[in-house]
């Protein structure tokens, strides 16, 4: 299918309004890049209550935000959404991505927790992931007092934060956590030991490029690690069977698409339930843009409800 008009339009309009000499973004350039684009979100969530607070990582507080829907009073622990921000483990934070948020709590009926985990290159790998299985690990000691019925938690996120949510997943499995409901992947990035035929053909001018991706790897990554690592590539994985059940988004004209569709594939053939979508016209991001993509609106209204059904 031929790039959706409207993401056609943003992307021209993106593409004037850069320059023409693409040169490596700073970390706060990126940072900048990052929370400008995360405006064109959605804004008309407003039932959904937020509070904020700090739970103890490896390192430190790490912060995050609890989105709890309207619920009946009275009512039992509600599912649970441990939720990480894209923004290729340099940008993002619980403020740029309030909305995506607010949104999926909403759509779902989980009460959503969104992490705040440490970024790069001021923390490089693995601070990330430490602080996701962390994050997670205190939202399933602390089910009772967040609300939340431990036995119906999803780990989930956008992009990078996805590469997360599948290293939470994983992790999880091989260390015999108690099960995971489902895990949640939109738009997610997978694989760095391998460059695939969309990385390489929507590798300029298709939202994320191919300077912007190497520069959050330098960034993030110590100069001596294993691309093959799964805790940085987690398609690259050798035992997936017994995973959680996965609710994949992926975008036709994204560079990480087929990344995606292959964890998908990989996540079957292992006899893992799969739910996946790869979404014709769209772009790396498009859910995060609803303000200027109507499919943003729909694919959260979408993943809301897949997530419902997959949390009884």
């Amino acid at each position: 299918m031929p790039l959706d008009p409207l993401a056609k339009r943003l992307l021209t309009m993106m593409a004037a309004a850069s320059s023409a000499d693409r040169k490596r973004p700073t970390p706060d350039e990126r940072r900048q890049a990052l929370a400008k684009l995360m405006q064109f979100a959605r804004a008309d969530v407003t039932d959904v209550m937020r509070a904020d607070a700090m739970l103890r990582g490896p390192a430190g507080n790490i912060g995050y935000r609890l989105y709890a829907p309207p619920s009946p009073q009275h009512s039992a622990p509600a599912p649970g959404f441990v939720f990480f921000h894209g923004g290729g483990m340099v940008a993002g934070s619980i403020e740029t991505h309030d909305r995506i948020a607010a949104a999926l709590a909403q759509a779902s009926g989980c009460r959503l927790v969104s992490v705040d985990y440490r970024l790069a290159p001021e923390h490089k790998f693995p601070a990330a992931v430490e602080d996701a299985i962390a994050a997670t690990q205190f939202v399933l000691a602390n089910a009772a007092s967040l609300g939340v019925d431990p036995a119906r938690l999803v780990v989930g996120g956008d992009s990078a934060g996805a590469t997360l949510a599948a290293v939470v997943c994983q992790h999880a499995l091989q260390n015999a956590w108690p099960d995971i409901a489902a895990q949640c992947l939109i738009c997610p990035v997978l694989d760095f030991e391998e460059t695939s035929p969309s990385r390489e053909e929507f590798a300029e001018n298709h939202l994320i490029d191919r300077v912007t991706l190497q520069a959050d790897l330098t960034d993030y990554l110590p100069k001596d690690a294993d691309l093959a690592d799964p805790r940085i590539s987690p398609l690259r994985a050798l035992h997936v069977a017994g995973l959680p059940p996965a609710i994949i988004h992926t975008a036709e004209y994204d560079p990480m698409r087929d990344e995606g569709n292959a964890y998908a594939r990989k996540l079957l053939a292992a006899g893992v339930t799969v739910e996946h979508i790869c979404h014709e016209g769209m772009i790396h991001n498009f859910h995060a843009m609803g303000a200027v993509l109507p499919q943003a609106r729909l694919v959260l209204s979408q993943i809301g409800e897949q997530i419902r059904r997959a949390v009884g």
